[in-house]
């Protein structure tokens, strides 16, 4: 990687609600890709973001439903997400709330070089509105019986109203040129839909809202009568953040990550955006897929759901983290079940790494041998490839692929029945350097137990109580 720094940022979550696990797997996959880039570059190289989706129609009726006024509303759910994530051990930088003051200065700032630039102008709409998505609609995004299908439940409203438009359509050219672009947006499969979307042609997007409809968002700084509508102002929320501490420029590389829900306003409209406003583009717009639990999909508007820290309750967080980055939807849709958790936790970690650590602390604290930590560890370029190309299901497996052949070492050689000390040392002395340089692997993954085993087998004296994942 040729960039100096980081910025990671992930899609801000809509405040209607509190987030399940659907939602938080990104902020797992992102957490990971941190850590492994502060490991690499630096604590202070590295940016990592997430936060709070706060104004819009949606947030708004939540509210009144509750009784309560929107600022209630979203200040209870953000610190109810805050809560989810931190069970999760989610290491963020910042968690930003487009309430936040400087992010609507930033949004307003932002909408006028757009609209200076002559890419805003008035003129009415009229179609269909979902508002659980805070997204016009077209017929073909509808389902036969005329609903959205990520969110079925909700009724779609028929707009008419007087607006201030994005010339998006301007932008088409400039989007299939970036789109051509090496790994602008991943998966590949992505990339083909994004770009197959364009080349259906696009179509100028309402920018503004008027306020007698929805009061709850940031005024317009054309217009007073008119609130920025919430995509336009929740994708500024990375400019903000990234702009203010010096991880948006030329030696940044700036990633989003984000589910595929959210590709087309992350690949098309963000880029135009800011190629309007001149500002400096994304590198790389990653996109995962769904997970569904016990064979449908996971949605708020459906109830079927479970909140992370259900989860986290009954495995822990590292178990969690460890399932969802092995076993998650880093390319394709993916089904999960708490007995497939069970199954994971029981084959991996019980008796797989709990298992091999243990066996190691007991034999080497027998021996009542020393084992002098070595100066420096291999570096493995396949980690670093995985995890620098998104693949951090790849990135467990070839570390649990060194777990195995650890174990291996140790039935083969047998160390509990060697009585020479020199060649039990010898023995023993691999396998627990092995054991060494697999756990400084695990950090990004599973930070808890990486930090037990570092301090475990840190010291030439090994000493491993704590029986780490106890059997299900």
């Amino acid at each position: 990687m040729d960039k100096k720094k980081v910025l990671i940022t992930t899609a801000i979550d809509y405040a209607n609600d509190v987030i399940h696990i659907g939602h938080a797997y990104q902020k797992v996959l992102a957490d990971c890709l941190s850590r492994f880039y502060r490991r690499t570059l630096g604590e202070d190289k590295v940016y990592f973001l997430t936060g709070t989706d706060e104004y819009g129609s949606s947030n708004q009726r939540a509210a009144e439903k509750r009784g309560i006024t929107p600022k209630e509303h979203v200040d209870e759910i953000s610190d109810k997400d805050k809560s989810e994530l931190d069970s999760l051990d989610i290491s963020y930088n910042r968690f930003i709330r487009t309430t936040d003051k400087d992010h609507n200065e930033t949004a307003k700032r932002l909408f006028l070089k757009v609209f200076e630039n002559g890419d805003i102008y008035k003129s009415s709409y009229t179609g269909l509105y979902c508002e659980g998505c805070e997204a016009y609609k077209t017929l073909t995004e509808l389902d036969e019986d005329g609903r959205c299908l990520l969110h079925p439940t909700r009724e779609i409203q028929k707009v008419e109203e007087e607006n201030y438009f994005f010339r998006w359509s301007r932008y088409a050219e400039f989007l299939k040129d970036l789109l051509s672009e090496k790994n602008f947006v991943l998966p590949e499969s992505r990339r083909k839909e994004m770009l197959s979307f364009v080349e259906q042609g696009i179509n100028d997007l309402p920018v503004t809202r008027p306020k007698y409809k929805v009061s709850w968002g940031i005024e317009a700084p054309n217009d007073p009568d008119h609130v920025i509508y919430v995509w336009f102002d929740a994708l500024i929320n990375y400019f903000t953040a990234g702009n203010q501490n010096g991880f948006w420029d030329e030696h940044t590389r700036i990633i989003h990550l984000l589910g595929k829900d959210n590709a087309r306003w992350h690949a098309l409209l963000w880029p135009a955006m800011l190629k309007s406003a001149g500002e400096i583009l994304p590198s790389t717009i990653y996109v995962h897929g769904f997970i569904n639990l016990n064979g449908e999909k996971i949605s708020k508007s459906k109830g079927n759901i479970i909140r992370p820290s259900e989860l986290v309750s009954q495995f822990g967080s590292d178990v969690v983290r460890y399932y969802f980055l092995k076993h998650g939807p880093i390319v394709e849709d993916v089904d999960v079940s708490v007995d497939h958790i069970k199954q994971v936790y029981n084959s991996d970690l019980a008796n797989g790494l709990g298992n091999t650590a243990s066996r190691l602390a007991r034999l080497a604290e027998r021996s009542d041998l020393e084992f002098p930590i070595l100066e420096s560890t291999p570096s493995d370029e396949k980690f670093t490839e995985y995890l620098e190309n998104f693949r951090v299901d790849l990135a467990i497996q070839h570390v649990w692929s060194k777990l195995s052949e650890l174990d291996k070492h140790i039935n083969d050689n047998e160390p509990w029945a060697i009585k020479d000390n020199n060649r039990l040392y010898e023995v023993l002395s691999w396998e627990i350097n092995t054991l060494r340089n697999i756990i400084s692997y695990l950090e990004p993954f599973i930070p808890k137990t990486a930090g037990k085993l570092g301090k475990a087998f840190g010291s030439e004296k090994i000493s491993l109580k704590e029986q780490l994942f106890p059997r299900l």
